[in-house]
Formats: structure tokens, sequence, C-alpha cells
């Protein structure tokens, strides 16, 4: 048999497994009839949470949403993201202290982390602010410049439409069961280990 004998065959197998692939989905979607405010967290040791962060940030953005971003850890870099949200009303909250192995001063660094969570709290209680990043916050609860209980409080009490998406490595159990979508972020290989500098338009 040759293979234009074979094509029907093979197209036919083809579509109906896509068939019932298609029902699959469409019967998750039916089922899925809930609207909410969802609380997303990007973790693990690999390259790209704060990246998918701000994509999500502009995604919302550019449905003409209201977003709001707080940055902790690395505010003392130059932005590209908040370069191009700020020209699009996107308001920003940064602790410019920078690394924290830069500063090595936990004193100053915690109250770097407190004065801008007290603007994050502002944004986290506003129902016109659709969606609010905060971009490293999980090493704020490791370090325990940021109560985690009172993170945990302001994030159930915020308003119930209201998306809030956190990225950093080493994210609080605590954190990760409140969350409603969690995503790991592997790490298999980076330039920088390699002896490549962090490159303009791609790591910053």
């Amino acid at each position: 048999m040759n293979s234009e004998t074979e094509q029907p065959d093979d197209q036919s197998g083809h579509q109906k497994r896509q068939q019932k692939l298609k029902a699959q989905v469409d019967a998750r979607i039916a089922a899925a009839t809930e609207d909410k405010g969802l609380l997303l967290v990007i973790t693990g040791n690999g390259k790209g949470k704060s990246t998918a962060g701000f994509g999500i940030v502009s995604r919302a953005t550019g449905h003409g949403q209201k977003a709001a971003v707080v940055q902790f850890i690395k505010g003392g870099w130059a932005c590209g993201e908040r370069n191009l949200l700020q020209q699009h009303g996107v308001p920003f909250a940064v602790m410019a202290t920078g690394f924290t192995w830069e500063t090595q001063n936990r004193d100053t660094d915690r109250a770097a982390a407190q004065q801008v969570w007290a603007e994050a709290r502002q944004f986290l209680a506003d129902p016109d602010i659709q969606l609010v990043l905060l971009d490293e916050l999980t090493y704020m609860v490791a370090y325990d410049y940021l109560d985690l209980d009172e993170v945990l409080a302001v994030l159930k009490a915020r308003p119930s439409q209201q998306h809030v998406v956190i990225t950093g490595r080493g994210c609080h159990r605590a954190l990760l069961e409140l969350a409603d979508t969690v995503s790991e972020v592997q790490n298999v290989k980076h330039a920088f280990d390699a002896g490549i500098r962090a490159q303009q338009g791609v790591d910053w």
C-alpha cells in the first residue's frame, strides 16, 4: 500500500482524535462558570518569573484594565518594563535599595520593604485596580521583612475581582496554598553561568 492510499486513514484517525480532544476541552470550558479575582504565584529557580509577571501586566493593560506594580529587590535596576508601562499609566511602587547582599543592612532593607508594602496595601485595597504585580515578594517573606500573616490577611481582604501576581524564588507554603494558580520555572541552563553578562532588553 503506497503513501497516497494511507493518507485518508491517517486523516480519519487524526480527525477522530481531535474531535475527542475538542469534546474534552469544551466540557472543561463549560464546567468553568465562576468569575473571581485570581492569586497567581510564579516561583522556582529558573529565569523568567518577573518577565512572566510583567507579561500579565502588559496583557491586562492592553485590554484597558488598570494595573499596578510593586517591585521588591530589583528596584534599583534600570527596568525596561517600567519604562514602557509607566507611559501607559501603570503606577509603580519601587523598593530602590537593590539586592540585599548589596546593602548588607537588615534594618535598612526591612524599613524599605515596609515602606513599599504600605504602598502595596493601598493598591490591594483599591477596587478600581484590577491587577497588582508583587514582584519578588517571596524574598520579603522569607527574610521576615514582611509579616507573613499580615500579607495573607491583606491578600484575602482585597477586592473580590482583583487579580494578584506574586513572583520570586522559594515561595512560602502558605502563599502556595492560598494561590489559585502556581507555576514553577525550572532552571535548565542560564547564560550567566557561562560567564555571559546580563543583556539589555533580554535580562533587564
